[in-house]
């Protein structure tokens, strides 16, 4: 299979067109055989696709024939499985689920800071480093010496900011997230509540893992993506974690070494939480799926695959990504 493009972009500016937007862009990314979600807002679009070169070179240009988005700036990587798939173009209430109003970049935002400067401002002992992403992202990889808050859902980091940090006690703050777009409107929230000096990395963890040498890098583990290649490294290379059928979660080699993991039931994550009815029938559905495959057939079951990946999709649309 030829090699795919995987685009993710992001831009907060005022769309208010972005109903109209809707219809036409889904007609363009189906006849460019473009895959994967966009989200569009009043407060700007969002998302991850997946083509040819020619089809995400086309969309793009596309997308910025709109005046909103002239300057709309994207992150690449490559995959050779689909990570995607269908097209979803949605309209949205935020392109990011913070569940505040009032918060908007486009009108107040923290510092940019570039990925070959982010090592020498993260260094620096003054600084709080915070990873705004979700728990079990952070489990696979993060920055060195970064604060992880614990959160399950984006709609926390306020609460986790109002508990536990003030502008009097850490003046300095620089955030982090998978491409942006999450640090980018909690930069926004934090000076709003009065931080005076906030900072986040320009371009997201990707940016990072593109641009910083491996030698010189800070960055600890993989980074998950919200895509069938569940996670990437260095030069945005793909990860070695894979899914959790039972629970939709990242594990790694020796999770699934562990007792507790039975291939497409469980894993240690969501083991504890399996109750007896589900677990009977999570077994019965893989039984029938090891049957198909010994018959050659293909079996329901193996839809399940497809419906993890949009149910990380749906999660990503909500932004607990």
């Amino acid at each position: 299979m030829n090699q795919l493009i995987v685009a993710a972009i992001y831009k907060f500016v005022k769309l208010e067109d972005c109903v109209a937007m809707r219809e036409p862009l889904e007609a363009q990314c189906a006849a460019l055989g473009i895959t994967g979600t966009l989200l569009l807002a009043s407060e700007g679009i969002n998302g991850t696709i997946a083509g040819t070169r020619a089809g995400i070179d086309q969309i793009l240009a596309y997308l910025r024939s709109n005046p909103h988005l002239l300057d709309l700036e994207h992150k690449e990587s490559t995959a050779v499985v689909p990570p995607f798939y269908r097209m979803k173009v949605k309209v949205k209430k935020e392109i990011v689920t913070m569940g505040i109003e009032g918060i908007d970049p486009t009108d107040l935002v923290g510092q940019y800071v570039k990925p070959e400067d982010w090592n020498a401002l993260i260094n620096d002992p003054d600084v709080l480093l915070i990873d705004t992403r979700n728990d079990y992202e952070v489990d696979v990889g993060t920055f060195r010496g970064a604060v992880d808050p614990r959160i399950s859902t984006f709609r926390e980091f306020p609460d986790y900011v109002k508990n536990n940090i003030s502008p009097e006690n850490k003046p300095r703050i620089a955030m982090f997230c998978t491409g942006g777009i999450r640090c980018e409107k909690a930069s926004a929230y934090m000076l709003q509540q009065g931080f005076p000096e906030v900072y986040h990395l320009q371009g997201g963890i990707l940016k990072y893992l593109e641009n910083v040498p491996a030698e010189q890098s800070l960055w600890q583990g993989e980074c998950f993506v919200f895509d069938q290649r569940v996670a990437v490294g260095q030069n945005l290379a793909q990860g070695h974690y894979e899914l959790c059928y039972g629970c939709s979660r990242p594990i790694t080699i020796d999770d699934k070494a562990s007792e507790k993991f039975s291939t497409g039931i469980s894993c240690p994550n969501c083991f504890d939480q399996l109750t007896p009815e589900k677990r009977a029938a999570a077994l019965e559905r893989q039984k029938q799926i090891m049957l198909s495959a010994e018959r050659g057939e293909k079996h329901l079951g193996r839809q399940r695959k497809k419906k993890q990946h949009e149910l990380f999709a749906e999660q990503r649309d909500r932004h607990t990504n």
